[in-house]
């Protein structure tokens, strides 16, 4: 049974400075939102059919605009999804995957473009995240969390697996990852959780924009097929563990 009490290393842990700036990351993702933002109102003035009357009028001529547009449309759009803007991303991932579109020359093209972009945008959105949930930790009343049982055997499971586990929870399609929020509280490197991230969601998108472009599958059908891939990473990773003991019961 776990203990309710944390440890001395836990507590020395989670009592140091975080020795992260907020302020910096939040400046330097400003500073790229409106150079990115820039560049697409300017290639926007040299479109022709472009409708920016409206949020729906510009999505219905987004099809006919330059490749430079619907990735920088695709990147922003990305990037602002997070906790605590919770955008609708997968419609968008399966929109440009789609022939109609055609970001790509064909499938592999579509698939890595999509998925790239995406999983990059993502993983700037996951890191505001991050570096959000640490500033909110910094508060002692929210950091009090830390001291709950129920948090500790979650920082315990989360630190068997981390790298595997922020993988896993970005393929997944749920509007809440829990992880993300482990990984911050925990301190996770923001390298190792970048890079984890990146791995997820070009999994995640990239078999979006396989599923849509090569067998024209609605985004919600791409979406249950994600959901089995990622359930079947995690029984792989559990159900060994699981077996361990029978084994060893059975050799005894």
């Amino acid at each position: 049974m776990a203990s309710s009490l944390p440890t001395t290393e836990e507590l020395s842990h989670h009592n140091r400075p975080d020795g992260i700036s907020v302020v910096r990351w939040f400046s330097f993702y400003a500073m790229m939102l409106a150079a990115a933002g820039v560049w697409l109102a300017v290639l926007l003035t040299q479109q022709s059919g472009a409708s920016l009357e409206s949020w729906a009028q510009f999505k219905s001529s987004l099809p006919g605009m330059s490749q430079a547009v619907k990735f920088l449309t695709f990147g922003i759009y990305v990037s602002l999804g997070c906790t605590f803007l919770p955008l609708p991303v997968n419609w968008l991932v399966a929109a440009l995957a789609t022939r109609t579109v055609a970001v790509g020359a064909g499938l592999w093209d579509t698939v890595l473009l999509v998925g790239t972009i995406g999983a990059v945008a993502s993983t700037v959105a996951n890191l505001n995240d991050y570096h959000l949930f640490t500033w909110m930790l910094r508060n002692r009343r929210i950091a009090s969390v830390r001291r709950t049982r129920i948090y500790r055997i979650a920082a315990r499971w989360f630190d068997k697996s981390p790298f595997f586990l922020v993988v896993v929870f970005n393929i997944l399609p749920i509007p809440v990852d829990v992880v993300r929020m482990l990984a911050a509280s925990h301190r996770y490197p923001r390298a190792a959780f970048a890079a984890a991230n990146f791995v997820g969601r070009l999994i995640r998108y990239g078999a979006i924009a396989y599923l849509v472009y090569y067998f024209e599958l609605s985004v919600e059908t791409a979406m249950l097929i994600m959901l089995g891939l990622a359930a079947a990473m995690l029984l792989a990773k559990v159900l060994p563990k699981l077996w361990a003991p029978t084994k060893a019961l059975e050799a005894s």
